[in-house]
């Protein structure tokens, strides 16, 4: 027993500067709160927040322009009660055209005639 020991002792006497500098680069590099994992981490989160920042602005000069026109004109307000909420003149028709599929077993639950 006390030849293994002497044999571990003299390896880690041997390489103990080796030894020391892998655990501290283990240490700092995957298990430290501020590791490389970590950062990796938060970098491809902060790259997804500024992607959908990015969105959020693009829809807010999209609504804001949208919201100017309606200020200005009310033929905007006709065209937005026409095309969202499917109001109509009294001399107008209107058709709704969906691209959902249909179901496999015949008749559409939706559908009816009048």
């Amino acid at each position: 027993m006390s030849k293994i020991t002497g044999h571990i002792f003299s390896f880690l006497s041997r390489f103990r500067y080796h030894i020391v500098i892998i655990l501290g680069v283990l240490i700092v590099g995957v298990f430290d709160e501020n590791s490389f994992r970590r950062r990796m981490e938060c970098y491809y989160q902060i790259k997804d927040l500024n992607t959908e920042i990015d969105k959020y602005e693009k829809m807010y000069q999209y609504d804001t322009e949208r919201l100017r026109e309606l200020k200005r004109s009310p033929r905007a307000i006709a065209k937005i009660a026409r095309e969202r909420y499917f109001m109509k003149a009294d001399d107008e028709d209107i058709f709704v055209l969906s691209d959902d599929e249909q179901p496999l077993g015949g008749k559409n639950v939706y559908e009816t005639t009048e």
